[in-house]
């Protein structure tokens, strides 16, 4: 599939903003963080800035981005449209905890897991848009949905032990937030090789004897192409990256994106004050970058079944 930049940067930077959102809320009613105001305003700034970046980058990719507010009218049975619904209705409890947390001091749990339930519930429905997609193989499995949240948890729990060292560089909880971001960047590593491991060994059901109905007949091919240049179908489903910049890229994006910003954080864990600061700053931006790259990966790699039509062998 043809990698959209502004998608690229919507399911990255949202997923890492709804999951600060629930992480902050969570680390300030647990007491692993104080309801400090300034933290409340970098925290919930930073999460609040990184969804609200995210999802208006998406409408670029709309036709017609003026109307994209019609597709929160199809949320029964669309899973953009839940997705929609699900992204605002998370800012009403993660507003209000902003607000008790700035102005009162209070991070209250109830408000916490409110907000935590929405935003796993929101990142899950972007994961289903694609998960739900049948005709794409390497969308439509069980690895998609787990790593779109793993994904998300790795880089909000990074950007939290950030904030954490940052704003508060001898306090002794963070570095239970330290651990938390190398559970998760391990974790999301694990997932992103399981999902590689399975479209590196497996392939769509559908083939050109099925898309045709001819396989009673023997070995289909194509004999003439349907066009005599390319189409919308061809530019946007048949895409393709070659194995040895895929290979290549996939290593970037687990180097740069896991690897690399979980020993990071570790070090990060034997200093503190500025030492620290910068060695999860690095971790940070190098995870960004490794997401970046895995989310265009995630995309080039897609294959539709339409371009069994155009003479692909497999979808």
């Amino acid at each position: 599939m043809h990698p959209a930049y502004s998608v690229i940067f919507f399911t990255s930077a949202s997923g890492a903003g709804y999951a600060l959102l629930a992480l902050l809320g969570l680390a300030g009613a647990l007491g692993i963080l104080p309801a400090d105001p300034v933290l409340g305003v970098v925290g919930f700034g930073l999460g609040f800035g990184m969804t609200a970046a995210g999802l208006i980058s998406s409408t670029f990719h709309l036709g017609h981005p003026e109307r994209a507010w019609r597709a929160f009218s199809q949320w029964r049975s669309s899973w953009l449209s839940r997705e929609g619904v699900l992204a605002v209705a998370t800012f009403v409890p993660s507003g209000l905890l902003a607000i008790l947390w700035v102005f009162f001091g209070e991070a209250p749990l109830w408000l916490s897991l409110l907000t935590l339930v929405l935003a796993l519930a929101t990142v899950s429905a972007t994961a289903m848009i694609y998960a739900s997609l049948k005709p794409v193989q390497r969308w439509a499995n069980g690895y998609v949905l787990p790593n779109y949240l793993l994904l998300g948890f790795a880089s909000g729990a990074l950007w939290l032990a950030l904030i954490a060292v940052l704003l508060y560089p001898a306090f002794y909880a963070t570095i239970m937030l330290d651990w938390a971001a190398i559970i998760g960047l391990a974790l999301a590593a694990l997932g992103k090789a399981a999902y590689w491991r399975f479209i590196d060994r497996s392939r769509s059901v559908a083939t050109p004897e099925s898309a045709t109905g001819l396989g009673g007949i023997g070995k289909v091919r194509m004999f003439a192409a349907p066009h005599t240049e390319e189409n919308y179908l061809l530019k946007e489903m048949g895409y393709k990256v070659a194995r040895k910049h895929a290979l290549k890229l996939r290593l970037i994006a687990l180097g740069l994106g896991f690897t690399a910003p979980a020993l990071l954080v570790f070090l990060a864990t034997f200093v503190t004050g500025w030492p620290a600061v910068f060695l999860l700053a690095l971790a940070t931006i190098g995870n960004a970058v490794g997401t970046l790259t895995e989310r265009w990966l995630f995309f080039a790699e897609a294959r539709h079944t339409v371009t069994l039509y155009y003479g692909s062998e497999t979808a």
